[in-house]
């Protein structure tokens, strides 16, 4: 058996293509039918007729005073259209038009229209149920299920990007279907001109009514502001908050420059403050007395005298009137020195106490202002509340004032939001049902259903059909295809020869030509490796296996070489009785139990040529009899005598005789009934036999009605045919 597994799998569209071909009339026949029974069904239904309608619908403001109004905010018009569209659809609008036209006594739109019958009676439903309706309850419960039917017969399309909608009416009367076209149309007009002057009048009152209650609400704000002003003696809290302001920031800025001066003074005042004496050497280190002008030019008037000691010192003694004269004068500038650092310590400390003072005054006068700002500010917040209150209280009033005029002077002028534009004519054609694309669609829905039915049909039919499943679900080598035997009957349904004997005695030329194929294929097969002893088998019993045998045996008898055909079905055994061999014949069971009877218990066939072994009697364990040594000795011992052995053994799926057989052939040889045995049956028998390392030499499809094959393909009609083959009639049975 061939196999591969890694092979990628590619969708075989011939394959598909041949399963329609096999099924078209069926797929016809169902299609056909399925279409006259829509025609018919299209026949009989009731023609209804679509009216249309286009309305414009135009976006207006509001009449009344709104939030968005107050605002300046704009409204969603895509909101708006959309609720439009919702009215057009409600039931109200449907209830105008139905109680407008009068549609109670249309039969198409009431069910309880005497027309139909008193089946269809109203009362009578109700009484069924129980409940006793009146008159009025009657007619009440008529009126409201003839607006639902109306209801359900109206469509609106808004036209996108547009302020347009159709308002479509279908009706099995056309001209009705014109005037509820309209007649929807323009009661959506009307409801809106009644909303709207029932709205108006509505503001209208609410405004006048609210109007009285805004006047006296500005009255009592305007007097609150005017007490309030009063009360704090305000005239202009501008000009007052203005002149705080400069003071406060004069005051700051003085402020700052007394801080100033007192951290100067107070760094100069620490300085003194830290001198243990106030002494000459002492003050002289301080760097504020240092730059004051006149201890400066002190200063200088001292250095002068030291330099006149220092000079005079040079040519006088200590004694000398100019030397004490000059030291004289350098102690009176020292002292005069001294006197005015001290002047200048005790100014210091002076100014320092008064910056100090000032800096806390201007504290005090700043924090006085500060508080007379704070009391400004909340005087003039109050007073702004006031003023707030005062303004928006006006601005109400006069936009409702103002308003009430216009509501007044426009209350009797009102203009609808919507218009006709196109009115609905009486249509000429039907809108539905259309007739031909009902009847083209189920043509192509139940083909397509037909097509998908026999697929599935297919996929669930696991038979083996034609030389293409072989390969297709087995992945076998296919040796060749047997038909059925033709013309095995006569006219009165008698058996004319036996089937094991059609090679030589039917007139059948496509069944002899296929098993001289069946024979050159296993020639070709054991070409590289002779296979001398062959088993035939099949997975269940039926299939075909001893009359193909046989046939074959046959086929090669015809070649000039000695053949044996051996019955080795030693559970249902059949060779002996389709050859018509005697009964009771010794065979199989009796040579191999009792070696020296081999030669009594093969039996010639001079018709076909060729040696049978029948099965002989049946032993209680025919596995234990194929088994044993003798019968492979046996099958060593007739290799010698003959030039092919066929073993026709018991189906794979009953027993494990061909199983162990098999391992005793040269080669195996599995027969397939065509359109009968299943593939996953066929597949567990060839790979149990490749698992028993058994050689496969490929598979015979048998009984193939290859007429019925060659309408649906291109499988078997070209390959007999062209020998006149295929034309032959008669009356087939299996092979």
């Amino acid at each position: 058996m061939n196999s591969n597994n890694s092979a990628v799998e590619v969708i075989d569209l011939s394959h598909y293509w041949l399963v329609i071909r096999r099924h078209l009339k069926k797929i016809i026949a169902l299609s056909g039918l399925v279409t006259v029974i829509a025609a018919l069904v299209v026949l009989a239904m009731t023609p209804t007729f679509k009216a249309t309608t286009t309305l414009m619908i135009e976006a207006e403001e509001a009449k009344i005073v709104s939030i968005e109004e107050v605002y300046g905010l704009s409204g969603n018009n895509s909101e708006y259209f959309l609720t439009q569209f919702e009215i057009l659809k409600s039931r109200d609008l449907a209830r105008r038009v139905v109680e407008r036209l009068n549609l109670v006594n249309v039969p198409e739109f009431n069910s309880a229209h005497p027309s139909h019958g008193e089946s269809f009676s109203i009362r009578k439903f109700f009484a069924s149920a129980g409940e006793e309706l009146s008159e009025e309850e009657l007619k009440l419960q008529i009126f409201e299920d003839t607006v639902d039917a109306f209801w359900e017969a109206v469509t609106v399309s808004p036209v996108r990007k547009t302020q347009l909608v159709k308002v479509s009416v279908f009706s099995e009367s056309p001209v009705l279907a014109a005037q509820a076209a309209n007649a929807m149309a323009q009661a959506y007009i009307d409801s809106q001109l009644e909303a709207k002057t029932g709205l108006t009048q509505q503001a209208s009152g609410w405004l006048e009514e609210r109007l009285g209650g805004l006047k006296d609400q500005m009255n009592q704000s305007e007097a609150r502001l005017q007490a309030y002003r009063d009360e704090n003696n305000l005239v202009d809290v501008k000009g007052v908050n203005t002149l705080l302001s400069k003071e406060l920031d004069q005051i700051t800025e003085k402020l700052i420059e007394a801080k100033t001066r007192r951290l100067e003074l107070e760094s100069s005042f620490e300085q003194v403050k830290s001198l243990k004496q106030q002494n000459y050497e002492s003050l002289s280190q301080l760097p504020v007395i240092l730059a004051h002008n006149l201890v400066a030019k002190l200063r200088e008037n001292e250095t002068k005298a030291e330099l006149k000691v220092s000079e005079l010192s040079k040519r006088y003694g200590p004694k000398h009137p100019k030397m004490i004269a000059a030291k004289s004068d350098l102690d009176a500038v020292r002292s005069a020195t001294l006197i005015q650092m001290k002047r200048l310590a005790a100014g210091i400390e002076n100014d320092f106490i008064a910056a100090r003072q000032k800096e806390q005054s201007l504290n005090k006068a700043l924090a006085a202002t500060k508080a007379e700002v704070q009391k400004l500010n909340r005087t003039e917040f109050k007073l702004n509340e006031y003023v707030r209150e005062v303004n928006s209280d006006r601005a109400l009033y006069q936009a409702f004032f103002k308003r009430v005029k216009e509501t007044a002077a426009a209350g009797d002028l009102q203009a609808a939001n919507a218009r006709i534009v196109d009115a609905a004519v009486v249509p000429k054609f039907p809108a539905k049902p259309n007739k031909k694309l009902i009847v083209a669609l189920a043509l192509v829905v139940s083909l397509m259903f037909g097509i998908a039915l026999v697929f599935l049909l297919d996929a669930l039919d696991a038979t083996i059909k034609n030389a293409d499943d072989v390969d297709y679900k087995l992945k076998a080598t296919l040796l060749g295809v047997v038909p059925l035997i033709k013309n095995i009957l006569d006219k009165e349904g008698r058996q004319r020869f036996p089937a094991v004997k059609a090679m030589l005695l039917s007139d059948d030329h496509g069944f002899k030509e296929s098993v001289r194929t069946l024979r050159t294929g296993l020639t070709l097969a054991t070409l590289s490796q002779p296979a001398k002893t062959l088993l035939f088998t099949s997975s269940v019993p039926g299939e075909g296996k001893t009359t193909t045998s046989v046939n074959f045996a046959a086929a090669l008898a015809q070649n000039e070489k000695k053949v044996l055909l051996i019955d080795a079905d030693m559970r249902r055994p059949t060779v002996a009785k389709q050859l018509q061999l005697a009964p009771g014949a010794k065979g199989l069971s009796n040579a191999v139990a009792y070696p020296e009877t081999l030669d009594q218990s093969i039996h010639h066939i001079a018709d076909l040529n060729i040696d049978v072994i029948p099965a002989g009697p049946i032993p209680p364990n025919p596995l234990e009899l194929l088994a044993s040594q003798s019968f492979e000795n046996l099958l060593v011992k007739l290799a010698d005598r003959y030039d092919q052995i066929i073993v026709d053994s018991a189906p794979m799926g009953a027993v494990s005789d061909a199983l162990y057989l098999s391992s005793l052939t040269d080669g195996v040889v599995y027969v397939i009934k065509a359109d009968a045995t299943k593939d996953k049956l066929v597949q567990s028998g060839l790979t149990r036999l490749d698992e028993s390392n058994a050689r496969i030499l490929g598979v015979i499809l048998n009984q193939v009605d290859v007429e019925k094959e060659a309408r649906y393909g291109n499988h078997y009609s070209g390959y007999y045919d062209a020998y006149a083959y295929g034309s032959e009639n008669g009356q087939g049975s299996e092979a």
